[in-house]
């Protein structure tokens, strides 16, 4: 536990030297990371909700099991599994859903806030953002439960990257409006810091026991960091602007 402790620590200082020299990489004129794709729209945030109700199905409405394990262990991100070597899991885990409800409202988000950003942005972008926040999301998940010593529990869901699709509508839209737990209507950078301080709270008063909160409030960061970085935007610049 000690070594596996002693690697995570490790391994947070060459993610954060890594983050830092991106950042600086990314901050200056004509980077390779500010280069955009060619514009294409193929509606894929419909194709990545089908497959969801399709990996749910499968994992609670079948018995399949790959040497004698049910297909959710397979999936789900589970740190000991990922010391084994199972780091397709990072990738999973966002299409793994532990009740109708709990699919019902990620993919209703998803829709909305995924085919907004989809076609503003383009399939490509869409995707890219979609996967890098939800993996990036999934590894500072795993990396907070090794090092707590924490190897068994299950995450899953597609909240994560949903989170950092509403994050980016927010500055794509800035002035367009939710209703807010389907009552009030506010404005959409409104409506993110509303949900970054209930996540907050949540995560430091231990409310909502099986919500992965870590992984929302790290997925809005990255999100935050790969509109700075990737689209030289300003998110607070772009809110004061128009709110």
């Amino acid at each position: 536990m000690l070594l596996a402790a002693g690697l995570c620590v490790e391994t947070v200082a060459l993610l954060t030297i890594l983050g830092i020299a991106i950042i600086f990489i990314g901050m200056m004129k004509d980077s390779f990371l500010n280069r955009k794709f060619k514009y294409t729209y193929s509606n894929a945030s419909t194709y990545l909700i089908l497959t969801n109700v399709l990996v749910f199905l499968a994992t609670y409405y079948s018995n399949i099991r790959i040497k004698n394990i049910p297909l959710v262990y397979w999936l789900s991100l589970i740190p000991g599994c990922v010391n084994m070597g199972w780091v397709w899991q990072f990738v999973t885990y966002m299409f793994v859903h532990n009740s109708l409800s709990h699919l019902f409202f990620n993919m209703f988000a998803l829709l909305m806030f995924g085919r907004a950003v989809e076609r503003a942005l383009g399939t490509r972008e869409f995707l890219l953002f979609y996967f890098l926040c939800g993996i990036l999301g999934g590894v500072v998940n795993y990396l907070f439960y090794i090092i707590q010593g924490v190897y068994g529990v299950a995450v899953m869901g597609a909240s994560g990257s949903v989170y950092a699709l509403l994050f980016l509508c927010a500055v794509l839209f800035p002035t367009a409006r939710i209703l807010f737990f389907f009552i009030f209507p506010v404005r959409m950078p409104v409506a993110v810091f509303i949900y970054i301080a209930i996540e907050i709270l949540d995560q430091a008063l231990g409310l909502r026991l099986g919500v992965a909160h870590l992984i929302h409030l790290s997925c809005i960061a990255i999100a935050w960091l790969y509109v700075l970085i990737r689209f030289r935007l300003n998110p607070i610049r772009v809110w004061r602007e128009n709110l």
